[in-house]
């Protein structure tokens, strides 16, 4: 189990399939801030709730230069299905490996309803365009997470 990577690290190299099965690399977004957040499934209702929240706002991060990524253990098939049921305008990533939910410290002990299990803790992390961890949010609740992140890249994208 790997620990979170802190403000000011860089940020974890990835390169995984998206819904489409198009291979997607940190570095591709030269100059680009991103907004990597970590969800345990598509279609349930909190992670609902934050997938159409960052849809709602996804032009206004793009105005900032930033690009959305969510990130499950979900197959493309399944990442597909939640966008078009829900009309998703951001991409979303396949980690069923969790090695990318690993890199970033958001596979973790979990519990509920008494048991322990591990899983994916719902968390984000904003990355600056010279690929620098900016910000964590490693404990996140699903509503009115998308507009705290986007509170904060206003904040740091203008200073």
């Amino acid at each position: 189990m790997s620990s979170i990577p802190e403000v000011g690290q860089p940020a974890p190299a990835f390169s995984t399939p998206d819904q489409n099965n198009n291979l997607v690399s940190l570095n591709d977004f030269d100059s680009q801030w991103i907004v990597i957040y970590f969800y345990p499934k598509d279609n349930t209702p909190g992670c609902t709730t934050e997938a159409k929240d960052f849809t709602e706002l996804n032009q206004q991060f793009s105005q900032l230069g930033a690009k959305v990524l969510g990130v499950s253990p979900d197959l493309g098939k399944a990442h597909c299905k939640f966008i078009d049921k829900h009309n998703l305008s951001i991409t979303l990533l396949s980690d069923p490996e969790h090695q990318l939910i690993e890199a970033y410290g958001a596979w973790r002990l979990k519990k509920f309803m008494g048991k322990e299990y591990m899983g994916v803790a719902r968390s984000t992390f904003l990355i600056s365009p010279d690929k620098i961890i900016a910000y964590t949010w490693p404990n996140v609740k699903a509503k009115g997470h998308a507009q705290a992140v986007l509170a904060k890249l206003q904040e740091l994208a203008n200073t």
